[in-house]
């Protein structure tokens, strides 16, 4: 399948609104290329593992997500809810593990796409890409990571500043190792594609 194919077949995939990432187990990717207001977004497409991580009865998932993405080279930094406001990281992507509940989570900036996270998912987030906790759970926890040495820098929807994020974004190196495999996987095998094109 080509990216061109790839790219109309998500287009098509999530004209619909609401994205449920517990629909399947397979990896999911939803491209939110354009700049929405102040938020710049990325030609990277946001990647969804749905229910990635062992059943919970089983397995403290915090703590799974936490080994698998150490183990992988996306140290662990967190464990918290999403900010409930727009923004997004000009210097690095950002990986989640969600350990509890669920969340109703707006990506893309306000014309953006609402995705479904629930206990078991994980997210990829392309740095630049805005994310927003709009609805949850109360017993709603993710786990965040980043590739290893990176630190994010966090800004709000701010339009004076998207071209400097810009700029910042495509200084943003490219991971090359995937979170669930330490290798080749669904990461390298969605983004470098397209990253290829956009050099």
């Amino acid at each position: 399948m080509t990216a061109n194919t790839s790219s109309l077949m998500l287009l098509m995939s999530f004209a619909a609104g609401t994205f449920s990432a517990g629909a399947s187990d397979n990896p999911q990717h939803l491209m939110l290329s354009s700049p929405a207001g102040g938020v710049p977004n990325n030609p990277l497409p946001l990647i969804i593992w749905p229910r990635v991580a062992p059943d919970e009865e089983e397995e403290d998932i915090a703590a799974w997500f936490e080994k698998t993405f150490a183990q992988n080279g996306w140290p662990p930094a967190w464990r918290y809810p999403i900010f409930p406001y727009t923004h997004y990281h000009p210097n690095t992507h950002e990986l989640l593990g969600v350990a509890e509940g669920w969340a109703e989570v707006l990506f893309g900036g306000d014309s953006g796409r609402m995705v479904t996270l629930r206990a078991g998912d994980a997210v990829l987030i392309p740095a630049g890409v805005g994310h927003k906790q709009i609805h949850a759970s109360d017993d709603f926890i993710a786990v965040g990571a980043y590739p290893q040495g990176m630190s994010p820098e966090t800004l709000r929807d701010e339009p004076e500043k998207l071209q400097q994020s810009l700029e910042k974004i495509k200084q943003v190196p490219m991971p090359t190792r995937d979170p669930f495999t330490g290798h080749e996987g669904a990461m390298t095998e969605i983004w470098t594609p397209i990253a290829n094109m956009h050099q």
